[in-house]
């Protein structure tokens, strides 16, 4: 991973590049301490994967979404989710159980951890959310699906639906993740689907309801 991309890529997920913001070569490499060119490769490759957007007139700027984009996100999203969790539930292997295990734990640490500021306890839990739900996706075994997933699972979404979370939101949050792991593991496939459905439309109502607020 480019180091420019990198720095670009965590600029806009955590929020300092705002929506419909201008992306400028030259203020970003002055920014990071870098040429022109690495910066330039690094808004091209945000751009297939839909981060960034050009516009006439205006250049690279960051993407923005409409509620009905969001919402058409999440559904989609949940629903490839909650299949991957159902196949998870069939094809998952014993040292998958011990790393969805590890990341659960350390979302539940996060939650408790002390001298910390916002922004590092947000990126330490959505950190640890990335691992739980990649780990399930991993044991699906379904190639395809990972593939749509990759497309559909916008990181940007989930660091700003966290950062909206309130206290009991998290915690529900960390519940869901203990619910779906123990009907994954009981090989409860159809459980661990509609837990999982659940659980992405949580974040996306908090997230529209930030939008729209």
């Amino acid at each position: 991973m480019s180091t420019a991309y990198a720095q670009i890529r965590q600029a806009i997920v955590e929020g300092r590049y705002r929506p419909g913001q201008r992306l400028i070569e030259q203020r970003i490499a002055e920014e990071f301490a870098l040429s022109r060119t690495p910066v330039r490769e690094a808004l091209r490759r945000l751009e297939a994967e839909g981060l960034v957007q050009s516009e006439p007139n205006r250049g690279a700027i960051v993407r923005d979404l409409t509620t009905d984009d969001l919402a058409d996100l999440y559904d989609l999203r949940a629903r490839l989710e909650a299949y991957a969790a159902e196949l998870a539930a069939v094809r998952i292997e014993p040292r998958e159980v011990e790393e969805l295990d590890a990341a659960i734990a350390d979302f539940d640490e996060a939650l408790t951890a002390e001298q910390i500021d916002a922004i590092e306890a947000t990126r330490v839990i959505a950190d640890a959310n990335r691992r739980i739900h990649a780990t399930i996706l991993a044991a699906a075994r379904h190639d395809r699906l990972g593939q749509l997933l990759e497309r559909t699972v916008d990181v940007p979404l989930s660091f700003q639906a966290f950062r909206q979370f309130d206290r009991s939101e998290t915690e529900r949050s960390h519940l869901f993740h203990q619910l779906i792991r123990d009907a994954i593991v009981a090989g409860d496939a159809a459980r661990a689907s509609a837990l999982m459905h659940e659980h992405v439309l949580q974040g996306r109502d908090v997230l529209i309801a930030h939008v729209e607020g």
